[in-house]
């Protein structure tokens, strides 16, 4: 089988089994009593059954696996990959299962915070141990620099951090659906123009998966993801970065997972930044998020969701732009223009009485 349809085949596969598994754990959540009530934060008016993620975790695992069997670990030449290489594509696939797990525990049973927050350190610090590092970071006048032992600790702040960004921004129905499809998206095809196969695999079968989701998860939705789909996607997104992207030595590859990122990164950090301002803590939530705000200025719930469907794949379209692929610049005015109509659109509907 030519090298490019094992990805195909793995978005296909992922999505067909998101589709056929999400009504099965719809039905045992509502039988179970695992839903999420109306009120409080909550912008749903009816109880939402919150595992979904599982079925994004099976879709992904699934396709994984079936590709992985049929044609193995090999890098871009088809070469079987070194065991370094094949560390690092364990390394996000076993430290995604564990950020799953972690956010269906939480969804089932509840967990506090700081809790949460420790076991996520610590898988991704043995992500770190296997080859899921951060070696390299470009500093303004300077250039690209080895960081040395900094790696840990920059590491597990992006690995964490990006998980909690996905669960951040998963305030409205099929939000962190669309952005992380959208991101995946980007990264298979900048990973494979980086020569990074594996890496782009594992990107097209959690795009497969996310986007099989919104069938169900779009607004109106019928489920949520849940912080156990959140957390998998976040972190999955997260690694496949660093091993398909950061991984290459050049400046500009360095930065893409983070211009790829760039939405739920910067609505993170504007939250944390206004509770601390505000002397309150950066870890209880609130109505402080872009889509909060979004619905406050008079948005519609499907048009504030589509204008940042709309941002991230303008943010994706100007990395495919920056790291070189043939018509990035085109897809980059493409995405500028959609951008704006779309926000043309959200304007005309703010100002109207």
């Amino acid at each position: 089988m030519p090298p490019h349809l094992y990805h195909i085949l793995a978005f296909l596969v992922s999505t067909g089994v998101v589709l056929l598994s999400t009504p099965i754990v719809k039905k045992i959540g509502l039988k179970t009593g695992h839903f999420d009530l109306p009120g409080g934060r909550k912008i749903h008016q009816r109880p939402m059954v919150r595992l979904g993620g599982i079925s994004i975790f099976a879709g992904t695992l699934v396709a994984l696996l079936t590709v992985w069997w049929l044609g193995g670990f090999v890098d871009a030449n088809g070469a079987t990959l070194t065991s370094d290489k094949e560390y690092e594509i364990w390394g996000v696939t076993i430290g995604g299962l564990a950020f799953f797990l972690i956010g269906l525990a939480d969804d089932l049973w509840g967990l506090s915070p700081l809790i949460r927050l420790i076991m996520q350190a610590g898988v991704a610090s043995v992500a770190w141990y296997v080859g899921v590092s951060i070696d390299f970071l470009t500093i303004p006048f300077y250039g690209l620099t080895h960081i040395g032992i900094l790696s840990l600790p920059i590491t597990v702040i992006w690995l964490v951090g990006m998980a909690n960004a996905i669960n951040w921004i998963d305030g409205l129905d099929g939000l962190a659906a669309g952005v992380s499809g959208i991101a995946a998206v980007v990264m298979l095809f900048v990973s494979l123009f980086m020569k990074q196969p594996a890496a782009a695999l594992i990107a097209a079968a959690l795009a497969g998966g996310a986007f099989g989701f919104l069938r169900y998860n779009f607004n109106p939705a019928q489920i949520f993801m849940g912080d156990g789909g959140a957390y998998f996607m976040g972190f999955t997104l997260a690694g496949v970065g660093v091993i398909g992207l950061v991984k290459t030595t050049a400046v500009t590859a360095v930065l893409l997972p983070y211009l790829i990122l760039a939405v739920p990164i910067l609505d993170m950090s504007a939250v944390i930044l206004s509770r601390l301002r505000h002397g309150k803590s950066p870890f209880i939530g609130d109505k402080r998020h872009l889509h909060h705000r979004l619905l406050r200025a008079g948005i519609s719930h499907r048009r504030a969701v589509l204008f940042i469907y709309a941002l991230t794949l303008w943010v994706g379209s100007l990395a495919l732009a920056f790291s070189g692929i043939p018509s990035g610049l085109a897809y980059a005015l493409a995405a500028t223009a959609l951008l704006s109509y779309t926000s043309w659109r959200v304007w005309k509907q703010v100002r109207q009485p």
